[in-house]
């Protein structure tokens, strides 16, 4: 099980900081990502990391904004999302895949939102 928390709303500029943790003991083993759909929109792929935090994918959107980190000890992944645009402005959801490359998420949160405004 994964639940989001950290959404809000926010000026442009700002900053948020999302938490997704885990329960369970298999957190380790797991890619985590970070995707978001805005209304109207595909889902996409925010950013990814490998679990042993190595490997680490940002889509160019969001490239040098936002950061994935994750905490295997505290079963916890973070995204830092910084100088927020409107178009950022999407519900977050953190996922957990066993292949890095294939973006094929087993286990998803409920989604927390992300307003941004102009």
């Amino acid at each position: 099980q994964l639940e989001e928390s950290g959404g809000g709303s926010v000026q442009a500029g700002g900053s948020l900081r999302l938490t997704c943790t885990a329960s369970g003991s298999a957190f380790s083993y797991y890619v985590m990502g970070w995707l978001r759909q805005a209304p109207g929109k595909e889902r996409e792929v925010v950013a990814r990391m490998s679990p042993d935090g190595y490997s680490i994918y940002h889509a160019d959107s969001v490239k040098g904004r936002f950061f994935i980190s994750r905490d295997n000890d505290k079963s916890t992944v973070y995204l830092q999302m910084n100088s927020l645009k409107p178009e950022d402005a999407a519900v977050y959801y953190c996922a957990a895949a066993l292949s890095y490359y294939t973006d094929d998420y087993s286990y998803w949160g409920q989604g927390t939102q992300v307003t941004v405004s102009s």
